[in-house]
């Protein structure tokens, strides 16, 4: 029977959280690590927009967005109980990280290329969605409750990037239980699992 096929980058962190939901759903793949130089041209044809990850299933059915290959996968097989927590505060916290938060991360990662305002500014806007976090994580031990959420997968490869960008910084911050919870994470088998290294995928 034919498997899954992901198109997938090691260090991007949409790839990241889907491969951390197929991992999580024992759903087995053929993973296909791309170069986004030089991008496969099954991936072009099945995603025109070109970006990772990509998930075509064996009935053809092609999943482009992270998003929907964690809901996917979870669907098939949620054994850890990651979409049964509240729902509604899991997707509000995705969408402020997918929206305004990735924006400042980018920002603040290169500020060369948005003169407009200083790194700091940057920084202090994404502050803002780490606030948030902190606060939450006072309360209970991961960001919904004190059990692992779609939340949590959703947003730590952005929160992973945001930390190392001054990592100096970032390790005298005030946002001690974000810390805690960041380096769970970092030191999880499944964050090792979904991070190891697989050559270059070539076409044909």
């Amino acid at each position: 029977m034919a498997l899954p096929i992901l198109y997938s980058y090691r260090r991007c962190p949409y790839a990241m959280r889907a491969r951390m939901a197929l991992w999580a759903a024992n759903i087995q793949v053929e993973l296909r690590e791309v170069s986004l130089r030089e991008k496969p041209q099954h991936l072009l044809q099945i995603s025109p927009k070109g970006t990772v990850p990509v998930l075509q299933l064996p009935d053809g059915a092609v999943l482009e967005q992270s998003l929907d290959i964690m809901y996917w996968a979870l669907q098939q097989n949620d054994a850890q109980g990651w979409l049964s927590g509240d729902a509604e505060t899991a997707n509000a916290l995705i969408s402020l990280n997918d929206g305004e938060f990735k924006r400042a991360l980018d920002r603040y990662k290169y500020p060369d290329r948005y003169p407009e305002q200083s790194q700091l500014f940057y920084r202090q806007q994404g502050e803002q969605f780490l606030h948030k976090l902190e606060t939450a994580l006072a309360g209970h031990r991961y960001l919904v409750s004190d059990s692992v959420s779609i939340a949590d997968v959703a947003i730590f490869p952005f929160i992973r990037q945001f930390a190392a960008v001054d990592g100096e910084w970032f390790a005298q911050s005030a946002y001690v239980h974000l810390r805690v919870w960041l380096q769970g994470w970092l030191e999880s088998a499944l964050f090792a699992e979904v991070m190891q290294k697989f050559p270059t995928y070539i076409e044909g």
